[in-house]
């Protein structure tokens, strides 16, 4: 049965998306059977693994609104499976508003797939809306990609009490994994700060090692290609290698259903 994780910050521009992909892929050289679903109408996700979102004929969208089962909006692409965005799914927002039970509109989708993969990696939007709340609330686990900067750095916060608010009434069960850093750049003293002070102030565990900024990172959506096809012997991928590792020790994971 898939270990299902989120990976949230209401604050946009944190690599949330870069995460997604780089995590997936790194379970995914363990051996790992790996579903990534995007639940952001930006759909970056689907576009960073060399998918058009505007030639799409069906995606997620079709999920909620039409109730196609999900295994019918399904890609394999290279190492792992995903259920793709559009902008429609900004109209899906407006749709799920109106059904009853609508925050556990994903995870009843997902209830049927389960036993297929390992992992179930979920891109939420950068926002707090019906969106992210399903995600959440379809979630065994959640991950908060942190940039090393201050808005970021209030977004946890504010994450945090929406996560206070799904335990309640959704899904008492969801466990905060921790937060990754990324866009760290130790040669910064705001940086540094930011970094040292994560741990203290949220109470929460802090991945390791941080995700430094790269270049590489703004190429491989190009390509449609994760930083560890991309660059694979960069420090980044590396460290995306190292954050799969500790998920896996964490989960319990151990094969294919």
């Amino acid at each position: 049965m898939a270990k299902v994780i989120a990976l949230a910050n209401q604050k946009g521009g944190v690599a949330k998306t870069t995460s997604t992909l780089s995590i997936g892929v790194g379970l995914a050289e363990k051996s790992k059977k790996v579903l990534l679903i995007d639940l952001d109408p930006q759909a970056s996700l689907t576009y960073s693994v060399g998918l058009d979102p505007d030639t799409l004929d069906t995606s997620l969208h079709d999920v909620f609104v039409s109730r196609v089962p999900i295994e019918k909006v399904i890609h394999k692409v290279r190492h792992l499976d995903i259920v793709p965005a559009t902008i429609d799914l900004a109209g899906s927002e407006v749709h799920l508003l109106s059904r009853t039970g609508r925050e556990h509109a994903l995870k009843r989708a997902v209830a049927t797939i389960k036993d297929q993969y390992d992992f179930i990696l979920l891109d939420l939007p950068p926002s707090l809306g019906v969106l992210t709340i399903n995600g959440l609330t379809c979630a065994n686990d959640l991950l908060i990609p942190v940039a090393c900067e201050t808005l970021s750095h209030r977004g946890v916060g504010q994450l945090m009490e929406t996560v206070d608010d799904v335990r309640a009434f959704a899904n008492p069960e969801l466990r905060v994994l921790g937060i990754i850093v990324t866009l760290y750049d130790d040669r910064t003293k705001h940086a540094r700060e930011i970094f040292e002070d994560l741990p203290s102030r949220y109470g929460l565990p802090v991945l390791s090692p941080p995700v430094r900024k790269s270049i590489r990172f703004a190429e491989a959506p190009a390509l449609g290609q994760s930083i560890l096809d991309h660059s694979p012997t960069s420090a980044g991928a590396e460290a995306y290698r190292q954050i799969a590792c500790q998920i896996i020790e964490s989960s319990g994971v151990t094969s294919t259903a």
